[in-house]
């Protein structure tokens, strides 16, 4: 029941995990799903500092510019271009019409909230102190 209502969504263009907001999330688990497949592309965190692909936000950067950053993290799966390889269980790929634009991914409803459970960490950091 739980997987038609985030396929509802998705596809009625909210996107939004419903208990997201509720459930806390294991950070330890984020944390590790982030640094297995979100490294591929975002630097996240002190995890590949000096890493990622230079088109694509950091993590940080998102947390730290992007007031809806927690919605932008609880709907990334349905953001582009991570519809393309990237599967929720037991939903498949959002998008099976595009082909696959990287390795493909599988994730769990848990893993999505896990990952913003992680993400709410690095809003807690401090800012970094410019260079001169």
């Amino acid at each position: 029941m739980r997987n038609a209502l985030v396929l509802s969504l998705v596809v009625l263009g909210t996107g939004t995990l419903p208990l997201a907001a509720q459930d806390k999330g294991n950070i330890a688990n984020g944390r590790e799903v982030a640094a297995q497949h979100c490294t591929r592309c975002h630097v996240v965190g002190d995890i590949n500092p000096t890493g990622g692909i230079s088109s694509t936000p950091s993590f940080q950067i998102l947390v730290k510019r992007r007031p809806d950053y927690r919605t932008r993290f609880e709907t990334f799966f349905a953001r582009r271009p991570h519809p393309a390889f990237l599967s929720i269980k037991g939903l498949g790929r959002l998008r099976p019409d595009l082909p696959p634009n990287a390795e493909p991914v599988e994730l769990t409803e848990e893993d999505v909230m896990d990952v913003v459970a992680f993400v709410e960490t690095l809003k807690a950091q401090p800012k970094a102190p410019k260079k001169p």
